[in-house]
């Protein structure tokens, strides 16, 4: 693959899990990190924002450099320690009532990128 696909999302974070959450990704497990760049995952970023609603919201962006992303994303998803330290992150998230169905992270449209 020549270019990637370019992914974002956005799933509301509980006030009272900010610092956990920040905590953990500050030292994110090992396994975690080797079964992103297996699944060809790259330059994954995740963005905290308070935003005027008073929410404060987390947003993703990464780079899919694969050629199957479904079945890499089920690697993923059948990896148990990433079941593991989804378990510990769902229950800090407060995921859209809007979005894909399958979906945690309500997906976002990109509408400009440049290199």
């Amino acid at each position: 693959m020549t270019t990637p696909q370019r992914l974002g999302s956005v799933v509301q974070v509980r006030p009272e899990c900010i610092e956990e959450y920040c905590r953990l990704h500050a030292d994110t497990w090992p396994e975690v990190l080797a079964q992103n760049s297996d699944s060809n995952l790259k330059n994954y970023n995740i963005f905290l924002r308070k935003l005027p609603d008073g929410n404060h919201y987390l947003f993703s962006y990464l780079e899919y450099w694969g050629e199957d992303f479904a079945a890499d994303m089920k690697n993923m998803a059948d990896n148990e320690v990433v079941q593991k330290w989804w378990d510990l992150c769902k229950p800090m998230h407060i995921p859209f009532e809007d979005r894909a169905e399958g979906e945690w992270w309500a997906s976002m449209e990109c509408v400009f990128f440049q290199e």
